[in-house]
Formats: C-alpha cells, sequence, structure tokens
C-alpha cells in the first residue's frame, strides 16, 4: 500500500472517519423516519370502526379554519357512507375563543345533516394528545370500541402512534384534500413531524427510566 493510501485509510479509521460516519447514520436514520411519516399517511384503511375521531385544529369564533373544515368534511363523508356510526369531535378553546374548537365542528356537522345524538365532543383539549386522550375517554363512556383518527397526511403517524398510547383501537383516514399543499409548507410540516416523533419517543424513554428507579 502506497504512503498515500496509508494515510487516507488513517484518516478514514480515526476520529474524522467515525464523526463521518455517525453524521451518514444520522442523515439516514432523519430520512427514514420522514419516509415512514409520509408512507402512514398515505395509507387508509377503508374497514368500517364504531367511530371516527377528528382531530381539532384552529377556529375562527364559529367558523373552522381551512385545515379544519377538510378535517370536519372527510368525517362527515365517513359517517355518510357508513364507515362510522358516530363522529368525536376534539378540540377545546383557543386564546379568548367564544367556542371551542369541537363545538364548531359539531355545528358545521349538524348543518350537513349529521345527528347531534350520532356526535361526540369534548371542550378541554389543546395538544394531540390531549385530544387523543378525551376521545379514549368519550369513546369508553359511550361503549365504543374502534375508531378510525381523521387528520392531515403529514400529522397521521403521531397521531395513530398517540391513540394507540391512549388505549384506542385505531386505524387512520388522512384527509384527501389537504390545505398543505405548497413544497414549503409541506417540508416544514413534515420536518416538524419528524421532531415530534423523537421529542415523543424520548419522553417516552426518560418516563420509563424514572419510573424503573421511582
Amino acid at each position: 500500500m502506497s504512503r498515500r493510501r496509508r494515510a487516507r485509510a488513517r484518516r478514514w479509521g480515526g476520529p474524522f472517519g467515525v464523526l463521518v460516519r455517525l453524521v451518514l447514520l444520522g442523515v439516514a436514520w432523519v430520512l427514514g423516519v420522514a419516509a415512514y411519516i409520509v408512507y402512514v399517511g398515505e395509507r387508509d384503511d377503508d374497514a368500517p370502526r364504531d367511530a371516527a375521531i377528528v382531530l381539532g385544529a384552529a377556529a375562527y369564533h364559529v367558523r373552522p379554519s381551512p385545515v379544519f373544515e377538510e378535517r370536519i368534511r372527510h368525517g362527515v363523508d365517513l359517517y355518510r357512507s357508513g364507515r362510522v356510526r358516530a363522529l368525536v369531535f376534539t378540540g377545546g378553546y383557543g386564546n379568548g375563543a367564544a367556542y371551542a374548537e369541537s363545538q364548531v365542528a359539531q355545528r358545521y356537522a349538524h348543518a350537513q345533516g349529521v345527528p347531534d345524538e350520532d356526535i361526540l365532543i369534548e371542550t378541554v383539549s389543546t395538544t394531540t394528545r390531549g385530544n387523543l386522550d378525551e376521545a379514549a375517554r368519550l369513546l369508553r363512556e359511550n361503549g365504543l370500541r374502534t375508531a378510525v383518527v381523521v387528520s392531515d397526511p403529514l400529522h397521521m403517524a403521531r397521531a395513530l402512534r398517540l391513540a394507540r398510547e391512549a388505549g384506542i383501537d385505531a386505524t387512520g383516514s388522512p384527509t384527501p384534500t389537504t390545505r398543505f399543499r405548497s413544497w414549503r409548507v409541506r417540508g416544514e410540516f413534515l420536518a416538524r413531524e419528524v421532531y415530534f416523533f423523537h421529542r415523543d419517543h424520548a419522553e417516552a424513554l426518560w418516563a420509563r427510566l424514572r419510573h424503573a428507579t421511582a
């Protein structure tokens, strides 16, 4: 082996080479997580379920935001098609809001012909985890055993993971008409979901470690 090749081998086998390999491994891992999030968001389980859980989003007084409207509309479509027999709307009060997100969704669905007796709402949650914890409570209280979670495609992987943690037997049905359309907006949404994927797992690991050492 020539002197130059030996020097190159030492360089890539030393600390610099280890660092490069770790960086490449990290990049591959992040890309893999992103691909998984996209994959889950493209799947729609069409099996009948007891209820559709529509995750909350912003509302402006009595009007849902465009993102929230697409979620509500998809939930109503699932109800009309017979895939679910009840709708669970989640989401509490935004800052200074007169109506909870779930109340806005209930009003919208009622205007679309969904009877009040087939609509369940909670008005206290302000996060995705809170949405699903409250939805799990409503399902238990009303004898509903299975559910399909409705949200935007890139939100679906995290939503289903949190649904399972809440004890919900859930599948996913992403909105087919998401408002997150541009590459820039979708990229920002995906980056945020990749961050939440790691944050949630880190929090769960920390909680298990604390429980094990308590």
